[in-house]
């Protein structure tokens, strides 16, 4: 019996052929349905709310700029979450289901190669999704006069591209307990659910039941990556939180100038902590 130890290459992992693999992703996310399905809606929605942030108007006390962004926000907190964990639902089920991953494996390839080529290859085909998106909505926002705040729009797009791969990152280590891609998809929808809708209503529903202290609800809210999300990119054009309510207030004044970096810090914390799990969880798959 192959032991644990054995599975993968004691060798340090190739880079080169890390980098043929994540290619080979790339190439086959651009010949992908699903791929140009999640690019062309992220696309067209971003640029249709950017369309109808009319210049001139004002929501919850923010300018023309305000509007576009905090639409945008709200945009990406629900597609951006599923684009990821999606993806990475089905990158390995999906392969291991059709042999694809048997046959990648059956070469000189280390596990270890194999996860990190397919993971930087579906992280380079979300960075081009969402930053088209939003490099298409700011060129729409330019061309109403309504005006960018370069720095902060930048900001907002780094963050959705970590939201998409932290995403991924959980996507991929629920994908490494699934044998059929459906079960994994399924899965992951569910996990988005969750983080999309029912932990933000969930956490307001709490706060009113038991009367929960600021500090903890604003923790709960930090612990949901689409929330830290949310928290982190309104800072990036508003500069306060108040428009969350105490919590808000609570974070402004505990952590001033620095909460929009402990909140950056949260999102980065989401993006290495389920991948690296997802890495260890693969190298110890019994059988592909």
């Amino acid at each position: 019996m192959t032991s644990v130890a054995s599975i993968d290459s004691p060798e340090r992992p190739d880079l080169s052929t890390i980098g043929t693999i994540a290619g080979k992703e790339i190439r086959d996310a651009i010949h992908s349905r699903w791929f140009w399905l999640w690019t062309f809606a992220f696309a067209g929605l971003a640029s249709f709310t950017a369309a109808v942030a009319l210049p001139g108007s004002q929501v919850a006390g923010f300018g023309n700029f305000g509007r576009t962004a905090a639409s945008l926000v709200a945009l990406a907190q629900i597609i951006v979450p599923l684009m990821g964990l999606t993806l990475g639902a089905y990158s390995i089920a999906g392969q291991k289901e059709n042999g694809a991953l048997r046959f990648l494996l059956s070469h000189p390839i280390s596990r270890t190669e194999a996860f990190w080529g397919t993971y930087l290859g579906l992280a380079a085909s979300l960075a081009a999704t969402v930053f088209g998106g939003f490099g298409i909505a700011g060129i729409i926002t330019v061309a109403q006069g309504g005006g960018v705040n370069a720095d902060s729009f930048i900001r907002i797009a780094i963050l959705s591209w970590l939201l998409a791969v932290s995403m991924l990152g959980l996507g991929m280590l629920i994908s490494t307990f699934a044998d059929r891609a459906s079960a994994a998809l399924g899965i992951a929808i569910f996990t988005w659910l969750g983080f999309a809708f029912i932990g933000d209503l969930g956490v307001i529903g709490t706060s009113v039941a038991t009367s929960l202290p600021t500090w903890s609800l604003l923790l709960t809210a930090v612990l949901n990556p689409v929330e830290a999300f949310r928290l982190a990119s309104l800072t990036a054009f508003s500069g306060s939180l108040d428009v969350l309510g105490p919590a808000g207030r609570y974070a402004v004044d505990t952590f001033g100038d620095n909460l929009g970096w402990m909140l950056f810090l949260v999102m980065g914390a989401w993006v290495v902590v389920p991948t690296i799990l997802a890495w260890w969880r693969f190298n110890r798959i019994g059988d592909l």
